[in-house]
């Protein structure tokens, strides 16, 4: 269905680096992106261009518009988010969604990769300490730095730091014209190699999807849209809130199947049991 097809990746921060060559490995298509493609119209991580919609609908809206610049007909792009882990509290997180689109089959495909692997943080300072400090906990020069006059005033931000030079000049500016800095990661995928591998496993995620087939219609796309808890305590019996089967959907003709145990085991240890341990 997708070989030899040319595919577009909707970006401009060099994620075709990690995505392509893994697409065009297991699906046999012949990647390429555009360079006047502006996806920070859509939403920008600092801030000064507000992102209105929620990552898919971001995600999708860049691979239609891509699309429509050069009239191509399969696509796909990424969306990130960053902030504290769903379940895990007080750890941060980036959540990553990959959507591939082929209007020629009607195809729409979603994967989502959520990490605790980041360096995402924000922190005003005033001192060479904190600067110092803070680029050595966020990975520095390897990682990207932004500094700006403060969290919420974005009219002297200066982004893609990578060099000490222009972050310690970048700063004496800041704090001898105002007193004070707010200093952040750059979560932009090419100044931030530890985002781009979760993007990498995205792809991964998203080529298995896009090769995994129905086993009623053969059409691809067929994965796990649901899932039931009620995993069994080993001590009590009693259902867990801990996954006890996995729901395959087929979206072309809707086909089901139930898995049962996808984590390998058959119960749930008492300590995630809320009679034995509540």
């Amino acid at each position: 269905m997708f070989k030899e097809r040319k595919l577009l990746i909707a970006t401009k921060h060099e994620k075709e680096k990690v995505i392509a060559p893994i697409l065009e490995k297991e699906l046999g298509v012949s990647c390429f992106v555009i360079n006047d493609f502006d996806t920070d119209e859509l939403g920008t991580f600092t801030g000064e261009v507000e992102r209105k919609d929620d990552p898919i609908i971001t995600a999708r809206k860049k691979c239609l518009i891509a699309m429509e610049l050069t009239n191509c007909d399969l696509a796909v792009a990424s969306e990130g988010s960053f902030g504290p882990h769903p379940t895990i509290y007080f750890v941060p997180a980036d959540d990553e969604f990959l959507l591939f689109i082929d209007k020629k089959n009607d195809l729409e495909i979603i994967v989502r990769e959520l990490s605790t692997e980041t360096n995402f943080n924000g922190a005003e300072i005033k001192t060479e300490t904190e600067l110092n400090e803070f680029s050595a906990k966020a990975n520095f020069p390897t990682h990207g730095l932004i500094l700006r006059k403060s969290k919420d005033d974005f009219s002297n931000i200066v982004k893609g730091i990578n060099n000490l030079e222009q972050l310690n000049n970048t700063f004496h500016n800041l704090i001898g014209e105002y007193g004070t800095a707010y200093i952040e990661t750059d979560m932009r995928a090419m100044y931030n190699p530890t985002r781009m591998k979760v993007i990498e496993q995205a792809a991964v995620k998203l080529a298995e999807k896009v090769n995994s087939l129905c086993p009623n219609c053969k059409f691809p796309g067929y994965g796990i849209t649901d899932s039931q808890q009620g995993l069994p305590c080993e001590i009590c019996n009693f259902p867990t809130r801990s996954i006890l089967s996995h729901i395959y959907s087929c979206k072309k003709c809707s086909f089901t199947n139930t898995k049962q145990y996808p984590n390998g085991k058959k119960t749930e240890n008492p300590m995630n049991c809320d009679i034995c341990n509540p």
